[in-house]
């Protein structure tokens, strides 16, 4: 497998909780060997809270702060480039999601790196049907590292 997972850390001073670049890079590739992906390159990139807020606001046209953004890569056909996209990351609320939903802060990281990988490979949660779908494989992927299930409301495995 040719797997190229630029992660880019944009976060001064990098708060605590933050998962290894090497973490990162292998719940990212989990999810591309999962789906039996042989040549991919995408970036992980972890920012704060202004930097995903005007992100939001410029491609979604949402204000504030989201957990995660997924930029697939729009390359024309005649292309042939295993270039994947961007997942964009903010630790901040990485952080208080985990704390709200009284999850363990690595198992949201996992959670967020293997959401936004899925988006990248054509995952979407729009309506019921293919949000289930989606859920069905990180909830797979996840307990290949020992990841409770992420949609179970407060699973407590502080």
């Amino acid at each position: 497998m040719n797997y190229q997972i630029d992660v880019q850390n944009a976060l001064e001073p990098e708060p605590q909780g933050v998962p290894s670049e090497e973490t990162l890079i292998e719940w990212a590739a989990a999810v591309l060997s999962h789906h039996k992906i042989d040549d991919a390159e995408m970036t992980v990139r972890l920012v704060d809270a202004a930097e995903i807020s005007e992100l939001n606001q410029n491609y979604r046209h949402k204000s504030g702060p989201t957990n995660i953004l997924s930029f697939s890569a729009e390359l024309p056909e005649a292309l042939e480039l295993p270039l994947l996209g961007d997942v964009i990351i903010c630790a901040e609320v990485v952080a208080n999601e985990a704390q709200v939903q009284n999850k363990k802060l690595l198992s949201h990281w996992a959670h967020m790196v293997i959401h936004g990988t899925l988006h990248l490979l054509g995952y979407d949660h729009v309506d019921n049907v293919d949000a289930e779908l989606m859920e069905a494989k990180e909830i797979e992927i996840l307990a290949k590292f020992g990841y409770p299930n992420p949609y179970i409301p407060l699973y407590g495995d502080r």
